[in-house]
């Protein structure tokens, strides 16, 4: 009797400890959407050649590997008074893509004195297609599809930006 009681007890017990164990496998088969989320950096004035200022902007840098290869991938929206500055090392030609980019944007290359010297506009989500500068770049300002236009942006127009620490 002693041991059929204590057969019973050890098997309540297994299976208590079994139960948290199947939970948590459940647990670990939920995938979570990735949500990136934006996080002011600094902000940028957007000007035309005679300094008349355009728009200013709240932006994300991208200034190391890891975010300059990352940008605006998996983001579902942008606000239209937000963008992304990506901060290269050297002036050189430059050419982006929008591979997991779910947002069109307008691609803004821009030298090292900060003047604007080439656009891709309305860059198409997921694609995978070279959208190169026509002249070296420093600096690439990604912003929502159709603002350049809206904005009327043009080469030789400028950018100054400062970093909110």
């Amino acid at each position: 009797m002693k041991l059929h009681a204590f057969k019973i007890a050890a098997m309540l017990t297994l299976g208590a400890c079994c139960i948290p164990l199947q939970s948590c496998k459940e647990e670990q088969k939920t995938i979570k959407p990735v949500v990136v989320e934006f996080k002011k950096e600094g902000e940028l004035i957007l000007k035309k050649a005679n300094d008349s200022i355009v728009k200013t902007l709240d932006i994300e840098i991208a200034d190391d590997d890891y975010q300059t290869q990352t940008g605006l991938m998996y983001r579902d929206q942008m606000d239209m008074d937000k963008g992304m500055l990506f901060v290269f090392p050297e002036e050189e030609y430059k050419s982006f893509y929008m591979k997991n980019t779910k947002i069109a944007l307008d691609i803004i290359y821009i030298d090292r004195n900060k003047n604007i010297v080439s656009f891709q506009k309305n860059a198409e989500p997921f694609s995978e297609t070279s959208l190169p500068s026509d002249a070296p770049a420093k600096y690439v300002l990604e912003i929502n599809a159709g603002l350049a236009d809206k904005w009327q942006l043009e080469v030789g127009d400028k950018i100054e930006y400062k970093r909110i620490d």
